[in-house]
């Protein structure tokens, strides 16, 4: 049952970890310390290097490489780890690079993406779950990304920057420092031009949540107020609505700054 999955011309070492459902298409390659978990379909062409882990029902299109050595020049051989969750779509020629020791010693994605044709995600990067990262879009290292973060095509993020929930980016967007949750960016260098009012009701925010939100992004942007003077009306602002504790959160963990 499992050769029938398994494409003749497929290599797999020995030490690779595949279940019994998964599918691996002609001409792929299954390195070492590989582990994949139920249901997961790898099309032609792939390679896969370990150590890596990937989940269950995750669908792997051809040409991408995942699990490659970072491109970081302190990296020196050491066993880091790319690990990727459930239910990801990975279209055709994007490139995940393993984690490095001199930070998390993982690059981690969650579950329930939708990241499309040559993204690259580089070292150390987070990417939360139900993403959508649109063609040519670019992480460097040590990125963060939230859940239901959309980035949009050729999108380009600098190392170290943290993007938040429910943010959306357009297309052809650069990306120098952080991006507050619900924050709709573009530009070059990006600017906040709004909350995605638009997401937020396709993911069942209510009218008045969503009404709430726009005011906590004019306490940030539009009242001319320094930064610890909007953190403090947002603190006040997430007593009454509690989803603006968000962004109350990431301003405390923003390392970069945001985008102003």
């Amino acid at each position: 049952m499992l050769a029938a999955k398994i494409h003749a011309t497929a290599i797999i070492d020995a030490s690779a970890e595949l279940d019994s459902s998964v599918e691996v298409g002609p001409y792929s390659v299954i390195g070492a310390n590989v582990k994949i978990g139920v249901g997961t379909r790898i099309a032609g062409h792939v390679i896969i290097n370990g150590p890596t882990i990937i989940g269950k029902n995750n669908h792997i299109f051809q040409y991408s490489s995942l699990g490659e050595a970072p491109q970081d020049k302190k990296y020196k051989g050491e066993p880091t780890l790319l690990e990727i969750g459930d239910n990801n779509t990975i279209r055709e020629f994007c490139t995940f690079n393993r984690g490095t020791v001199q930070d998390k010693n993982t690059t981690k994605i969650g579950s329930d993406n939708w990241i499309m044709a040559y993204v690259h995600i580089a070292h150390d990067c987070e990417i939360g779950s139900h993403t959508i990262l649109a063609n040519n879009t670019s992480l460097a290292g040590h990125v963060d990304i939230d859940d239901y973060a959309i980035l949009g095509g050729f999108t380009l993020v600098h190392q170290f920057c943290k993007i938040g929930s429910h943010v959306i980016t357009a297309v052809g967007s650069v990306v120098f420092k952080d991006i507050p949750p619900y924050v709709t960016a573009a530009g070059y260098d990006a600017k906040p031009h709004g909350i995605n009012a638009e997401g937020l009701k396709r993911r069942g925010f209510s009218a008045e949540s969503i009404l709430q939100i726009k005011r906590a992004y004019k306490a940030l942007y539009r009242k001319g107020l320094s930064l610890e003077e909007s953190k403090a009306e947002l603190i006040a602002m997430q007593k009454i609505t509690p989803e603006i504790g968000l962004l109350t959160e990431f301003l405390n963990k923003s390392t970069r700054g945001i985008v102003r």
